[in-house]
């Protein structure tokens, strides 16, 4: 699937049980597309979160069997407080997150993977688009200062400086 539109994988697949894996940039529907055959081809066992609006009929059972877990986020339980439990219940629990919330162009990302990774203690990994060699590369572990604020402008910043999305204009 990858091949057919063009994309190839690049980078060192990280060797740890758990990890938050950033997709990013987020900026194409074409984004999980990319994922999923990433997902395939290497035979990764990753799950990926979604709010849980978007499990309705017909989509809802096929979001799941491709890894989707919906997130309920108005539950009594937060969104951190579900996702710690999924990596506690979780021997091996890798996670895909895109931290823009959106597919549109954002200054600033959402910070719930950070409060996941500090609640959890699992690492930030980044996986990137570059659609200027159409690659999707497996890049590096993110150091965490434990300041969301320090921590989420490092990563957008390393992220705008190496990444480009499938929309650019959106990156």
């Amino acid at each position: 699937m990858l091949r057919t539109v063009g994309m190839k994988v690049g980078g060192t697949i990280p060797d740890v049980p758990k990890a938050i894996l950033l997709g990013v940039p987020h900026t194409s529907n074409w984004d999980l597309i990319l994922a999923m055959g990433m997902k395939y081809a290497l035979g990764l066992d990753y799950k990926w979160m979604m709010k849980s609006e978007a499990f309705f009929f017909p989509f809802g059972g096929m979001f799941k069997a491709m890894g989707g877990i919906p997130v309920d986020r108005k539950a009594a339980k937060d969104v951190v407080g579900q996702m710690g439990d999924w990596f506690d219940a979780n021997e091996k629990a890798w996670i895909g997150i895109t931290p823009e919330g959106t597919r549109s162009k954002v200054g600033v990302y959402k910070k719930g993977y950070l409060r996941i990774a500090y609640a959890t203690g699992v690492p930030v990994f980044v996986v990137g688009v570059d659609s200027v060699t159409k690659t999707l590369v497996f890049d590096r572990f993110m150091d965490l200062t434990g300041d969301i604020d320090v921590d989420n402008d490092q990563i957008r910043n390393f992220v705008r400086n190496h990444y480009t999305g499938l929309k650019p204009d959106k990156s």
